[in-house]
């Protein structure tokens, strides 16, 4: 299976996303098609935590001021589901492989995967 989650909104996700070659990649926009529970079970399968999949650096995060509390990997699924813009993007998933986030390093390993 490929499959991509993205936003369509997010600038670093268009350009991973034009840096990548997605032909064959099933493609879900998180803001207007919202990651279901059995969607976000599958990319915890293929990670060490739902913790890896959640994104510290949205606004909300700081919003609700989620960096002073103890979060638990209940409250990352939770929040993850919740809302959208907790998921750390884009998540890509090749196979058994998941690439999360938009570090070079993740970016790089994700071209070596499907390039």
């Amino acid at each position: 299976m490929k499959k991509v989650y993205f936003l369509q909104t997010c600038d670093t996700c268009k350009r991973i996303l034009k840096e990548v070659n997605i032909n064959g990649f099933e493609k879900q926009e998180i803001k207007t098609n919202n990651i279901t529970v059995s969607q976000l079970e599958e990319m915890r399968k293929l990670t060490d935590s739902y913790e890896s999949l959640f994104n510290k650096r949205a606004q909300l995060y700081k919003e609700k001021n989620l960096k002073s509390k103890e979060l638990t990997e209940a409250d990352y699924r939770n929040y993850l589901l919740e809302e959208y813009t907790f998921l750390k993007r884009p998540v890509f998933i090749v196979g058994d492989n998941i690439f999360i986030g938009n570090s070079k390093k993740v970016v790089e390993a994700l071209k070596k995967e499907v390039n």
